[in-house]
């Protein structure tokens, strides 16, 4: 039983594993690619619409806290009033 089972996962992974594609991605026959952009100066082509910019992608900060260091006396830091 336990081998059987064995054998059938290893067959799904082994199928799975060949459905990956390698071609260049293109439109479906008989359809476009979106319209270009306004204010584009070129037609995108796929790899530049499945790049995500700078907004769906942004840079970390890694800037680690060195040391720590006193805060400043706030003036607007009160305590509540009665």
């Amino acid at each position: 039983m336990k081998r059987g089972a064995a054998i059938v996962a290893l067959a799904l992974t082994l199928a799975l594993a060949g459905c990956g594609s390698r071609e260049a991605l293109r439109p479906a026959e008989g359809k476009a690619l979106p319209p270009k952009p306004a204010m584009a100066a070129t037609q995108p082509t796929p790899t530049d619409l499945l790049t995500p910019g700078p907004q769906e992608r942004p840079d970390r900060s890694e800037e680690l806290l060195r040391q720590s260091e006193e805060q400043r006396d706030d003036r607007f830091d009160l305590p509540p009033q009665h």
